[in-house]
């Protein structure tokens, strides 16, 4: 029965979704309809708050843009592959590939989601080399899947946030510790229930053999570097340059000096920038030569385009629902059904909600905190459990959300019709587990 629904699943986003970034452009009409509709605001209105925002994640967007580089030419390194390839090996069938490579996600992304989305689909497209059998839409799904447990985990912005001195919401809620959020008992539940259950459902939608689909290969070519391309002569200057050892080492100690003096001073205290230094300065002294890690860094560029492309799109739809009050009507409904018992359910339904059309952990908190936390005040809530609601509201529909499945995508080479219908399913499963949690702790 589970197989049949999850079959239906696929077939239905196959044919009902388009490509990711026309799911962005036709989230954009939507928000500027209801902009207009629901919060009255004028068409030209809605235009200047799209247009507005349409540049205000680049600096986010460069982030992601070199996360995804440096993480796929790190990984394209001799030692990389070697462990990769080691890891991969403990799968000796279609069914423990999809097992394994589910809770590396899960762990990786609790530990920092950055880190966890490129290894994961790293380990995804090295599985798909090794196992034969494997469906490769099922596995990339697997491998996005723990991205579900980031807020919750190590890097989660918003308990980070409000267990620091002079955060926003400080005056009404104060400085809450992260003992009472990500290390509380109720969201330790919910991550270890999810990282138990998330593999055994992943395992349990694996389709029939005649209906899989798997990997290709990587095709020839892909190893090809720009050398023969302009030809110089080995013994020139420049030659000499682009081929020192000396140089990569140099420049990537400062790196690497750099990143233990940041550790021993803050602890394992691991943010987008931190991840990507290391994985840029690690990437150029295992690589060996400037030339090899260039050449492996155009390779890697070639992955960013959809990125590049659909991020000013979000920023527009998050510069509308913000702006137009349109985020603060969607909060409001949810709160206008409430109970004490059941604010905390509803505040995480609506950040599910409010998560497809504001896809930024930071964004989210910004627009449904002011809202939500006093209304907590007055009804006697925990502030610790309500922005655990948010927290997970933000990661639980990025399950369906292409925004971040755009970095895994582009390392898997596949598009995101070819994931979301498992991911549809893991939503529902996933909702579940976090519903429980908030309504049972």
């Amino acid at each position: 029965m589970f197989r049949v629904l999850t079959n239906a699943s696929v077939k239905m986003v196959q044919r009902y979704l388009p490509d990711a970034f026309l799911f962005a452009v036709i989230l954009t009409f939507i928000v500027f309809l209801g902009g207009i509709f629901i919060n009255g605001k004028s068409p030209m209105e809605m235009i200047g708050f799209w247009g507005g925002g349409f540049w205000s994640l680049l600096g986010f967007t460069m982030q992601m843009v070199l996360i995804l580089i440096t993480g796929h030419t790190l990984a394209s390194t001799d030692i990389c592959k070697k462990g990769l390839r080691s890891l991969a090996s403990l799968a000796k069938s279609p069914g423990q590939a999809i097992i394994l490579v589910t809770l590396v996600s899960c762990v990786a992304n609790w530990i920092n989601w950055g880190f966890g989305l490129v290894i994961s689909a790293l380990l995804a497209r090295e599985l798909a080399n090794q196992v034969a059998k494997v469906d490769y839409r099922l596995l990339v799904a697997s491998a996005y899947s723990g991205f579900v447990v980031w807020h919750g985990g190590l890097a989660g912005s918003v308990p980070l946030t409000i267990a620091t001195e002079n955060h926003s919401m400080q005056d009404i809620i104060g400085i809450i510790p992260t003992s009472e959020t990500m290390f509380s008992a109720m969201n330790l539940t919910i991550v270890i229930a999810i990282m138990i259950v998330l593999p055994m459902v992943n395992r349990l939608m694996m389709p029939a053999e005649k209906d899989r689909i798997v990997f290709k290969g990587e095709g020839a070519a892909v190893e090809e570097t720009a050398a023969g391309a302009e030809a110089m002569d080995a013994n020139s200057p420049a030659a000499k340059m682009e081929n020192s050892k000396l140089l990569s080492i140099l420049v990537s100690l400062m790196g690497i000096v750099y990143l233990v003096s940041y550790f021993a001073e803050k602890g394992f205290a691991l943010n987008l920038d931190v991840v990507i230094m290391a994985f840029l300065f690690l990437g150029i002294l295992l690589h060996g030569t400037p030339r090899k890690f260039l050449d492996a860094m155009n390779d890697a560029v070639k992955t960013t385009s959809g990125i590049v492309v659909q991020f000013p799109f979000y920023a527009g739809i998050i510069g509308m629902i913000t702006a137009s009050g349109l985020a603060a009507t969607m909060s409001q409904w949810f709160i206008s059904i409430s109970t004490p018992t059941t604010f905390p359910l509803f505040t995480f339904w609506s950040a599910g909600l409010l998560n497809i059309f504001i896809p930024s952990g930071g964004g989210q908190w910004a627009v449904q905190a002011p809202i939500m936390l006093p209304v907590a005040s007055e009804l006697g809530v925990s502030h610790a459990k309500v922005a655990m609601a948010i927290a997970w509201g933000d990661a639980w529909t990025n399950l369906i959300q292409p925004f971040w499945a755009l970095p895994v995508l582009a390392l898997a080479g596949l598009g995101a019709r070819d994931i979301m219908g498992y991911c549809l399913m893991l939503l529902l499963v996933t909702g579940t587990i976090i519903s429980l949690g908030f309504l049972i702790f």
